[in-house]
């Protein structure tokens, strides 16, 4: 019996997202230090709204990088503002992103290999 195909959907976007949160998150916090929402946004802005994170599993995961090593929160409160968490990479996070970027690419290269995914 031949596959059928299966057009992408929801659950694939939501599986493939869960698969690289981490490496998404610490990507994101390579730079300055910041807050989960302003996270949220920027993976949402970076890929094109193609990828976004809820509360309900964003938070979880820092707090779980965090228990790691991997990132670092403080509490801020500003005059007029609510406190917010912000976060930041640590020296143990940086490695980890490095591998993971390692990783990743290899298997990107796999995939174009077998696939042909990048662009001719």
């Amino acid at each position: 019996m031949l596959p059928t195909y299966m057009a992408p959907t929801d659950l694939t976007t939501r599986s493939l997202q869960k698969g690289s949160a981490e490496f998404l998150v610490l990507a994101v916090l390579e730079g300055p230090q910041r807050h989960g929402y302003e996270i949220a946004q920027l993976i949402a802005e970076r890929s094109e709204n193609r990828l976004k994170f809820q509360a309900a599993t964003l938070y979880p995961l820092l707090y779980k990088l965090e228990k790691q090593g991997w990132v670092e929160g403080r509490w801020v409160e500003k005059a007029g503002q609510r406190r917010r968490r912000f976060y930041r990479l640590t020296a143990a996070g940086r490695g980890v992103l490095g591998e993971r970027r390692r990783v990743w690419r290899e298997f990107f290269d796999a995939l174009d290999q077998v696939a042909r995914v990048r662009h001719a």
